[in-house]
This record gives structure tokens, C-alpha cells and sequence, in this order.
């Protein structure tokens, strides 16, 4: 049996969350999508929205504050907000969370 250790290192747990996520996820959802950022790499942020307990824009602002993390993760470029948003509607099928839903919950709403 494998046992695991607590870690408080952010690092740390972007890289185990990158790891998993590259044995289990495809690169990328669509053959068509724009392929600037793996679904690891987005299941990773949303490991460390977590561990941060923070919102979208705060996980993308600390990415762009920490270039140690963005090269853990093989950023070249920091994403929106809203792009992990829509991975987490992807990624994160729980709940409210699901591919059937016409629009994930942080999308705006159309007007009227």
C-alpha cells in the first residue's frame, strides 16, 4: 500500500497534479481546440484554485506572479480567468458541473 505525505509546497502539489493528470487526460479535449494549454496544465491551476482556496483570477494572477510555477507547468503564456473556467465545467464533471449544461456558471449571462 503506497502511503502519502502532506505537502504545503505549492510547487509540489502543481507537480503531482500535473503528473496524475497527464497519465489519466488527453492533451487536449478537441482536435480542433487551439492547443495553447494542455488539460493537464489546466487540471493542475485548478488543483492549486484549490489548495489556494482562491478564485480563478486569483490562481491566474499568482501564475503570472511566480515564474517558477509557470515553468513547473510549461506555461509559456499565462491563461484568462475564463479559460479555466470552462476546464473546470470540462474537467470537474460533479454535481452542477457537467458537459450537458449549456454554459459552466462563471459564463456571462446573454442579455435578454
Amino acid at each position: 500500500m503506497k502511503t502519502y505525505t502532506m505537502t504545503k509546497s505549492p510547487r509540489a502539489v502543481a507537480g503531482e497534479a500535473l503528473r496524475l493528470a497527464e497519465e489519466v487526460l488527453p492533451a487536449y479535449s478537441s482536435k480542433f481546440s487551439r492547443q495553447d494549454f494542455t488539460q493537464p496544465q489546466l487540471f493542475a491551476l485548478l488543483a492549486l484554485k484549490i489548495f489556494f482556496k482562491t478564485d480563478y483570477r486569483g490562481v491566474v494572477q499568482m501564475l503570472k506572479d511566480f515564474a517558477e510555477l509557470r515553468a513547473d507547468l510549461g506555461f509559456d503564456k499565462v491563461p484568462h480567468y475564463s479559460t479555466l473556467c470552462y476546464a473546470a465545467g470540462r474537467l470537474l464533471k460533479k454535481g452542477s458541473l457537467s458537459s450537458s449544461s449549456p454554459r459552466p456558471p462563471c459564463a456571462p449571462k446573454q442579455a435578454a
